[in-house]
């Protein structure tokens, strides 16, 4: 059970996801923590704990262990079908280590270890190994291309760490890695196009009647009956446990007495995004609907204006310029979006600043700055995180129902 803790998405060659790293606030280093039963119980009563299946889903977790842990305290609740167990220590220089890597392989748990430079073919762990992850930022890719054989001739996977452009993911594919971490594809990637196309121009309207004050209904109903696989998408998508948990809804007329104008100007919004992005890796929306989810969350705890939701569809949009490859400014010139969630998608609004410096915070475990912006905003630090917990959640369920809406093609 957890509270306090952040998680990075491992892609696959597809730019699927196939794991999360998980690091830990209370654990040195992000390491898996020890927690005693007391402060178990005290975290349990206090916050929106999470577990491992809350926190990723169907993925794959990666833990980083302390050598200490994994010699004498390797917890036994773990399932070695869905984490792998992460070292960061040479096995060398610990007694006890290379024992206790052995019994966990033993358990079933797949081996990740974190500097392969460090390890040789012929040292003790190597044979133990399942997967290897190197940090492309701190070495030069003629090193790594020098190392790679001696991993792929031993079927050890490859991970390459700290991804930040689509130029050295593309350099790493090449290169032999199977998955990926960093945010390179939360950046945009240089396309030639510069306008929106036409056969998304529906959608764009749908996120322009979002963003308004007044919700004209008879204007959302005719942008929808534009296109029959909106309409029928709406109605299974709004029909979704993680959406509605409690009325059948037949209309779009019918949704609004039941769900409120509020919560329809939020669904029309994520499935204006959803369907914007349908190219892009499913990962990318997951990111903005955490977002959404979060900032909403903020501005309700901030007492912000929420009609029309500007929080919510602050985050949901804060990524559009990696979606649509372009520019935040040349985007907006092009969305019938209001001046209030202009001027926060530009920078120009200290409060939603805050946000983004928060949320980005949490997404790259930097505890400080969630210190930092939890003074800013006056709200508790412990309590941002339960918050951003709640959004986890939240778009957890969101991404399991558009992925079965919106099915992603391989992507290049």
């Amino acid at each position: 059970m957890f509270a306090f803790i952040a998680r990075q998405p491992i892609l696959d060659r597809e730019k699927e996801v196939f794991a999360y790293e998980l690091l830990f606030r209370d654990g040195k280093g992000g390491t898996y923590p020890e927690l005693d039963s007391e402060k178990v119980r005290y975290i349990s009563r206090r916050f929106n704990a999470l577990g491992l299946d809350d926190i990723c889903g169907e993925k794959t977790s990666f833990i980083n262990f302390s050598s200490e842990t994994l010699i004498s305290r390797f917890p036994t609740t773990l399932n070695p079908e869905t984490v792998v167990v992460e070292i960061t220590q040479n096995p060398s220089h610990q007694t006890g280590l290379f024992e206790a890597c052995q019994h966990i392989k033993q358990l079933g748990f797949k081996l990740a270890i974190d500097d392969p430079m460090m390890i040789s073919g012929k040292h003790e762990i190597f044979p133990l190994l399942d997967i290897v992850k190197v940090d492309v930022s701190k070495s030069r890719f003629e090193l790594i291309e020098k190392n790679i054989p001696r991993f792929v001739d031993s079927n050890i996977r490859l991970v390459a760490e700290q991804v930040e452009t689509h130029e050295q993911f593309n350099i790493c594919r090449d290169l032999g890695f199977d998955l990926f971490q960093g945010y390179f594809f939360a950046q945009p990637e240089t396309r030639v196009q510069r306008q929106l196309p036409a056969s998304k121009m529906n959608l764009v309207d749908l996120m322009g009647e979002s963003s308004q004050s007044h919700l004209d209904l008879n204007r959302v109903n005719q942008i929808i009956e534009r296109d029959a696989a909106l309409s029928y998408i709406l109605l299974k998508f709004i029909n979704n446990p993680t959406i509605n948990k409690r009325y059948k809804i037949t209309s779009l007329n019918h949704a609004l007495n039941y769900m409120g104008e509020i919560e329809i100007k939020k669904f029309i919004a994520l499935l204006s995004l959803a369907n914007l992005g349908d190219d892009k890796p499913l990962e990318l929306i997951h990111m903005s609907l955490v977002r959404a989810k979060f900032f909403d969350l903020l501005s309700q705890e901030r007492k912000i204006n929420t009609n029309p939701p500007i929080g919510f569809l602050v985050g949901l949009f804060s990524l559009l310029d990696a979606l649509l490859d372009q520019n935040m400014e040349e985007i907006l010139k092009q969305l019938p979006l209001t001046d209030t969630v202009n001027d926060a998608l530009m920078g120009r609004n200290e409060e939603f600043n805050s946000y983004v410096q928060l949320v980005r915070a949490f997404e790259g475990a930097l505890w400080l700055n969630v210190v930092k912006q939890s003074h800013t905003l006056e709200i508790d630090q412990k309590f941002l995180h339960s918050l951003y917990n709640q959004a986890i959640v939240w778009g957890n369920g969101v991404r399991n129902s558009i992925s079965a809406y919106f099915p992603r093609p391989a992507v290049g």
